[in-house]
């Protein structure tokens, strides 16, 4: 094999990756308008796609709720805190000292 081989000429190498990597603007002005219209339509489609998912990702997640938490009393008076207590024990260990 000879050196030649594995040699990359570095400015043909990056204007290969840069016309391979550069997105093609059309020349007509009104192609480039109407392909800036569709990409924002595009946009917007997706954004209110995204919003009505979490929308209903929101609501199911609240309904879930609900329906485990139906049939569990609920306290009426404004006042009354409701909640689940344990009692802890003393420190078994003797005080250090």
């Amino acid at each position: 094999m000879s050196a030649q081989t594995f040699r990359f000429d570095s400015a043909w190498f990056r204007s290969r990756v840069h016309a391979a990597a550069t997105p093609r603007k059309p020349r007509q002005r009104w192609l480039r308008i109407a392909c800036g219209i569709v990409g924002i339509a595009l946009l917007a489609v997706l954004v209110m796609f995204s919003v009505v998912i979490g929308a209903a990702m929101i609501g199911a997640g609240l309904l879930y709720r609900m329906w485990r938490q139906r049939g569990k009393p609920v306290a009426r008076d404004g006042r009354v805190m409701d909640g689940e207590y344990r009692v802890v024990e003393k420190p078994r260990l003797p005080p250090v000292g």
